[in-house]
């Protein structure tokens, strides 16, 4: 089983997506191994964002996830990186299919509700970033009946 991070963005916290947004990735049938609703630092956002510090819409990207706050997960299942990104759908809104989280809910690209782990290496690296604390290790008891 592979691990991703997933961190609700502030605009969608601010409409009252999380329940609907934990639901999806539940539906799906993967097991949420951590959870919490935290405001960010500038600093850390930088840290967690560093990979597009030459990109022009940096500082707005930092102040866009400073500006409220955010909940991070950690999701665990069968592929879930690659499937965790089709659930999310485009980073651009407009070209996010219908039924993905974006495609449903998002308008455009600079308030896009959701970020997720485009990599395993990527994932490793966003928990470990988040979530030093570490994982709630747990067994669901529905397993068994997602996977063969």
């Amino acid at each position: 089983m592979e691990q991703t991070f997933v961190m609700i963005k502030p605009d969608a916290v601010q409409r009252g997506l999380v329940g609907e947004i934990i639901a999806r990735f539940e539906k799906k049938g993967f097991t949420m191994r951590g959870l919490k609703l935290m405001s960010v630092d500038r600093a850390f956002a930088e840290r967690h964002y560093n990979d597009l510090s030459a990109k022009p819409f940096f500082n707005i990207l930092v102040e866009y996830i400073i500006s409220g706050p955010v909940v991070a997960m950690v999701w665990e299942g069968k592929n879930v990186v690659s499937t965790g990104r089709k659930i999310i759908g485009a980073t651009n809104p407009a070209e996010s299919a219908p039924g993905t989280i974006r495609g449903d809910f998002a308008v455009e690209i600079g308030r896009n509700i959701i970020h997720g782990s485009d990599s395993v290496e990527s994932a490793r690296k966003e928990i470990a970033m988040w979530f030093p604390e570490g994982i709630v290790a747990w067994e669901s008891s529905i397993l068994p009946w997602i996977y063969e």
